[in-house]
């Protein structure tokens, strides 16, 4: 029986797809891990600041300002970010692959300002006047501003699915204003602003940041993003503390605070911006959203064991309304792409 070349070339080409699938499965299932732990290291961060801001024995009551605790955060993250840089260009160079483009490492940087400055300053400062889990709840609404900027600057469609989505959840944070135990205070409307704020610029900076971390590798790119946010916090800080001769005053900070910034440097900083930033080079800007559903409950816990925050019926409500919508939203979502 007479074998021909296309009788040879069908199945070798299925055994190859065969062989690429499950890995590219593989890596794609990493990126879902990466993105649920990610999300629930981030959620820490609002828990570790409520604990700064907390009064220590010999210190006035929020001595410590939003700048200075993200001065913190930098300050002891920042070299680890310089140091694998320097060996990620260095391995480059030594593998002989692309040479890093200066302009692509300015770009990973000035997001970075807007991701992990600006949209910090606005979250740290906001967690001044508003409980943990609110602010947490509000940041979880930032698929929806990923939403509405992929329709407005990528052409992604809008859904009458996903628009009754998220008018759910904006009902469920509707409800909690309305007799929640978590939003009660006379700053809530400013601090809920400035968080609100905040999540429609971090949404801006991950739909953006799908194309620099496939140009510069997710590492790559979470190290530029990180110092170019650092390199603005400290500007930030000197001038500040320079300006009004506070400077000294600034750094001396009792042991606990130290420590808590410490914490807030690796377990809210370092290990979740890769893990994260991983997460959306693999599985995307939308899905990593999606999966930030585990992070109001883990604050929720948090909130209640650690900090001793209130958590009544109709913040239950409010909380299930909103997860609900922006659950269904995730829903109609990947049903628009399939």
């Amino acid at each position: 029986m007479r074998t021909t070349l296309r009788e040879i070339s069908t199945p070798l080409s299925d055994i190859k797809s065969s062989d690429t699938k499950p890995a590219a499965m593989e890596g794609k299932n990493w990126g879902y891990v990466f993105a649920l732990v990610g999300t629930i290291l981030f959620s820490m961060k609002a828990i570790l600041v409520k604990l700064i801001y907390q009064p220590t024995e010999g210190m006035a009551v929020n001595a410590v300002d939003a700048i200075t605790i993200m001065a913190l955060r930098l300050g002891f993250s920042a070299p680890v970010y310089i140091v694998i840089f320097w060996l990620i260009t260095r391995r480059r160079k030594a593998e002989g692959g692309e040479a890093i483009k200066l302009k692509d490492v300015a770009l990973g940087a000035l997001l970075g300002m807007l991701g992990y400055y600006v949209c910090a300053w606005l979250d740290i400062e906001g967690l001044k006047y508003i409980t943990s889990q609110l602010e947490r709840l509000l940041l979880f609404t930032y698929p929806v501003f990923v939403f509405v900027f992929g329709a407005m600057f990528f052409g992604k469609p809008l859904s009458k699915g996903a628009l009754m989505a998220i008018a759910l959840a904006y009902t469920g944070i509707g409800v909690i204003f309305l007799g929640g135990d978590i939003a009660v205070g006379a700053n809530v409307p400013l601090g809920a602003g400035m968080v609100l704020f905040c999540a429609a610029l971090f949404a801006m900076f991950q739909l953006f940041a799908k194309p620099m971390i496939g140009r510069l590798g997710s590492s790559l790119f979470t190290c530029c993003a990180m110092l170019g946010a650092g390199f603005m916090i400290f500007v930030h800080f000197l001038t500040e503390n320079l300006v009004t001769g506070q400077l000294s005053t600034a750094l001396d900070l009792p042991p606990r605070i130290w420590w808590l910034g410490i914490a807030l440097a690796v377990f809210s900083t370092l290990l979740p911006s890769f893990l994260v930033n991983i997460a959306i080079g693999r599985i995307g800007p939308q899905a990593t959203a999606a999966l930030g559903m585990i992070s109001p409950i883990a604050t929720i816990v948090l909130a209640i064991w650690w900090l001793g925050e209130p958590f009544g019926l109709i913040d239950a409500l409010g909380t299930s309304l909103t997860l609900l919508g922006i659950g269904l939203y995730t829903w109609f979502d990947k049903r628009a792409k399939s």
